[in-house]
C-alpha cells in the first residue's frame, strides 16, 4: 500500500496560523500595549459662569514645553485631543486683559476624557 501525501498541508496550516495572529495581534496591541489617547475639553467661562466666546486657551505639555493653543468657540467651548497620556500638562485661558488660573493635568490621572472650566477671574500680570 502507498501512502500519498498532501503536500498543501503543511502550507496551508502555516498560512492559517499566520493568519490567525495578523488578525490578532492589532487588538491585542491595543488591550495591553500602546495606551489610548487622552482628550482635555472644557468651557470658558466669566466669574458670572456666562462662557467667554473667542477666548484663547493654552495648554503647555510640561515636559516638553511645548504649547498648543486653541479658540473657544461661540458657546465658549474648547478642545484638544490625541494628547499623550504619560505626560503631564497645564491648561489656562485668556480673553483680553482676564486670565484663568493654570489648572494641572497629571499623568497620573487615569481618565481619558477630562474636562477642565477654566474661569477668566483675574487681570494677566504685567511683565
Amino acid at each position: 500500500m502507498k501512502l500519498i501525501r498532501n503536500s498543501r498541508g503543511p502550507l496551508q496550516a502555516a498560512l492559517v496560523i499566520t493568519l490567525g495572529l495578523a488578525v490578532g495581534l492589532p487588538a491585542a496591541q491595543a488591550q495591553k500595549g500602546e495606551p489610548e489617547l487622552r482628550t482635555i475639553h472644557g468651557s470658558v467661562v466669566d466669574k458670572s459662569e456666562n462662557p467667554v466666546p473667542a477666548s484663547v486657551v493654552y495648554l503647555l505639555d510640561v515636559k516638553t514645553q511645548a504649547v498648543k493653543s486653541y479658540f473657544a468657540d461661540e458657546a465658549g467651548n474648547y478642545r484638544f485631543s490625541g494628547l499623550d497620556p504619560n505626560a503631564d500638562y497645564e491648561v489656562h485661558a485668556e480673553h483680553g486683559d482676564l486670565v484663568s488660573s493654570t489648572r494641572t493635568v497629571s499623568s497620573f490621572d487615569s481618565r481619558r476624557d477630562i474636562e477642565v472650566v477654566l474661569k477668566l477671574s483675574h487681570a494677566k500680570n504685567a511683565h
